[in-house]
Formats: structure tokens, sequence, C-alpha cells
């Protein structure tokens, strides 16, 4: 089934489709469609019509309505489309499937190296989607609507292009988003790993201001501020490894000394879990007094590695700042998602009017 992505994007659509999502499989009736979105019913009724045709809507059946005859309800159809989410990591490439709804229903993971160039880099990418597009696999026989790619930053979100890689300055200028995208066949969008998964998590419920911080090969946060994704004027925002807390410290790989990352990742190379907590959660510290934020999710591979001693450690120095300053302390516990799933809402999200992919 071919459902056109630019079609789905725009506002009156998004509104209904995002309701019906959130009504889950009850449904919804197009009167409370119109009462909830301000559209009129004439307008709601071709919107829904338009979203039946395409198998994106289906009927729930019937519900008792106030007077005159029951009214029919709608309901989405979460494997009426589907979006792949990839995780471009510096040593490997984690993807998934998801429908509508945002359920994975497949996965991938291979090996990579980021530094083995550009050529190699994109021909994994490719295969690794191209084995979730598979006949024999969940939803194999649709093509997505479109694929998120989230990997380290910094670089260009809305144009999808890199610049300086920490640890990888070949990739500095490259077009990734529309070379993805030629490959692929099918719209692509291209954002840091951090920023999807705050994403992800912020579609997934995480209401207010968060900060998710990704401990893995590297070590970077994404800001959600009010519900939204911020990325900064150059969408250069959430460089957070690279903020500095020891004047003269160790060197780290973007050139500079002491950094949150140096610090941090020496300590994991140590094994000293704690310590590295105990600077992360300096990081997290600087976060909190600067922007004010409600929580701290952390994530990444490393945390998944040891997510006890890491929220206990960031805790407990967010727990001193609150006793020093008076503030509530602010809650810090593991991410409930990936940066691969949060990938695919790049694509999904706009089309439910929820985020700015």
């Amino acid at each position: 089934m071919g459902v056109n992505l630019l079609a789905l994007r725009s506002h009156n659509t998004a509104l209904v489709l995002d309701l019906l999502r959130t009504a889950g499989a009850e449904g919804i009736s197009r009167l409370e469609l119109a009462e909830r979105t301000g559209l009129t019913p004439q307008a709601v009724s071709k919107i829904t019509a338009r979203l039946r045709a395409d198998g994106l809507a289906a009927e729930a059946g019937r519900r008792a309505s106030t007077g005159g005859k029951p009214r029919t309800v709608l309901r989405l159809v979460p494997e009426a489309g589907h979006a792949v989410g990839v995780h471009l990591d510096r040593d490997e490439v984690r993807a998934v499937l998801v429908d509508l709804d945002g359920t994975v229903v497949d996965r991938r993971r291979a090996t990579l190296d980021l530094g083995a160039g550009a050529e190699a880099v994109l021909a994994r990418v490719a295969g690794t989607v191209e084995a979730l597009r598979t006949p024999g696999t969940a939803g194999a026989n649709r093509s997505p609507l479109g694929a998120g790619v989230a990997l380290p930053g910094p670089l260009d979100h809305e144009k999808g292009v890199l610049h300086r890689v920490t640890g990888f300055p070949e990739w500095d200028g490259f077009p990734l988003r529309d070379a993805l995208a030629r490959r692929l066949g099918v719209p692509v969008v291209v954002d840091k790993d951090t920023n999807a998964a705050a994403l992800g998590l912020a579609v997934g419920g995480e209401g207010g201001s968060f900060a998710y911080l990704h401990l893995g090969t590297g070590l970077g946060a994404g800001l959600v501020i009010g519900g939204s994704v911020y990325r900064g004027p150059r969408t250069g925002a959430g460089e957070f490894g690279h903020q500095v807390v020891q004047l003269d410290g160790p060197r780290c790989g973007c050139g500079d000394r002491g950094c949150v990352e140096a610090l941090c990742l020496g300590a994991v190379a140590r094994g000293e879990t704690d310590e590295a907590a105990r600077v992360l959660g300096a990081g997290a510290a600087n976060l909190v007094g600067l922007l004010d934020i409600d929580r701290v999710l952390l994530g990444g591979r490393t945390v998944e590695g040891s997510p006890e001693a890491f929220v206990r450690g960031v805790r407990a120095v967010l727990d001193a700042r609150s006793r020093r300053t008076g503030d509530a302390a602010v809650p810090v516990r593991v991410a409930s998602g990936g940066v691969a799933e949060g990938a695919a809402q790049l694509v999904l999200a706009p089309v439910f009017g929820r985020g700015d992919g």
C-alpha cells in the first residue's frame, strides 16, 4: 500500500489522526472528532473518508448517543502504515520497523565501523533496512512511510548534513539524508541520537521538561523543554558531553581537555562505574541548575550495563545539590525507550502533529 507521507502531513489530518491514535481500539465518533478539533462535521467527514479509503481508519462499532441513532465510531488501523528507525552508532547499527502506534514489529542489529567510509556505511544501513522489508517479515508488504536515522552529532538536522562527529572528522559536511534517501527510496529524516530518543520519550508520554542523557560509545543529551525537543537555532543543542568540568583534565576526542565525556568514559574503561556515575551526575546537576528541568532520564549501552549504579550515582549528586539550594530533588530514572524507536518517531510524530521530526 502506498500512503503518501506528504498528503498526511496536513494540520487538520494530523489532528484527526492523533485523536484516532489516542482513542485506541475503543475508537471515537466523527462528532467527537469535530468537537475536539474545532473542525466542521463536513471537514471531519471528508478527512475520515479519505483515511478509510487509504486503509488508515476503520469502523470500531457503534456507540449509543443522547438522541437519534447510535454513532459509528472509528479507530486507527496501526498496521496500515510503518516507519523505520535506525540508530547508527560508532560500532553498530540497530534498526526497527514500527507500526503507526509506534509498536516495534521487527528489529535488526549489525556490526558497523563508522570510520569505514561513506560507501561502506551506507551499504550496511541499506542492507539492514532492507532486511526489515524482506518478504516474510512483519509488515514487509508495506513500503514504510519513511526512515528516521539517528547518530552521534553534531549535525544539521534541517539539512540532514553531518558536521565533525567526534573521532570521525571525515564525515564533516556529508549529506547523509539525501544519500540515504536515494539508497532506500523513501523520505529520510536525520537527527542526533539523543534528540531522537528524547522525541520518542516525549511522544510516549514524558511531559514537561527533561534531559535525556545518553552514555554509550559517547555522551550526549537530548533536551525537551515544555514538551518539545530543543535543538537550538542551528540544531546544535545538546552537546552535553563536551562541557569542560576539569581544567587541564584528560584530553577528549573533541580536542579539548577535561570534558564530561572524557572523564566519564575514562572511568568506565577503568571499571570505575561509581566514579563514572558521579561525573555524569555533576554534568546533570549543571543542566538542572541551568534549565530548571523536571527530571533526568538515563540511557545508552553503558547505562544499560549497570542501570542501578548510574541511577544511584546521578541521584546522589542531584540530591546533594537540592540540599544546598533548598529546591525539590529532581527525579532520576532509566529511560523507557531506545534511540532506534525514537528515530522512527522522526517520521511518525509529524504525521500525528506531535513534534517537528
